[in-house]
């Protein structure tokens, strides 16, 4: 019985310099550029506001000590296209007026007034757009929560910045009277 063994010597390199490719007549493209990140889908990022099937308006302030007054007569002749003529103008104003001041107090270089209306109420919400580390928004100013018209109201903090909002009666039942 014999076996076959094969004899193999060291690994020695060759001798000789290994062939490189001819070059490319035509340029090579460039590879595609691929996103460093995955695409953000709707389950991972926050919702944004969004107001659908109702009339809504959006008014953008730098934030300034003019901002509230500004906001206010804007937002009153927004407000006045929606045909709500049983509105307190007193309270809406004063509304906006106190959430937009509130939302300049806390900081940031702009405000927005969000406006919408459903059933016969008006959303107003004053955003500050602040980013990064950041605090709890305050409370809503006092002199907003008591007006008569103002169903609720309150604030929030979220990516976007601090939120106040109110919501107003656009139809408010008349006073009672005392007998």
């Amino acid at each position: 019985m014999s076996e076959v063994v094969e004899a193999r010597g060291p690994k020695v390199p060759p001798s000789y310099p290994p062939k490189s490719p001819p070059p490319q007549k035509k340029p090579v493209e460039a590879p595609r550029p691929q996103p460093a990140t995955k695409p953000k889908s709707l389950t991972g990022v926050p919702p944004r506001l969004v107001v659908t099937s109702r009339r809504a308006r959006v008014l953008a302030f730098r934030a300034d000590q003019w901002a509230a007054r500004k906001a206010a007569a804007q937002a009153a002749l927004a407000v006045a296209e929606w045909d709500y003529p049983l509105l307190d103008e007193h309270d809406f104003l004063k509304t906006v007026h106190g959430l937009v001041d509130a939302a300049v107090t806390a900081g940031g270089k702009r405000v927005s007034v969000h406006l919408a209306d459903q059933d016969d109420k008006i959303l107003v919400m004053a955003l500050n757009h602040q980013t990064g580390e950041q605090d709890a928004a305050g409370p809503v100013p006092g002199e907003v929560a008591v007006l008569r018209t103002v169903e609720a109201c309150g604030s929030h903090t979220d990516h976007d910045g601090h939120a106040w909002w109110a919501l107003l009666d656009g139809r408010p039942r008349p006073k009672k009277r005392l007998a």
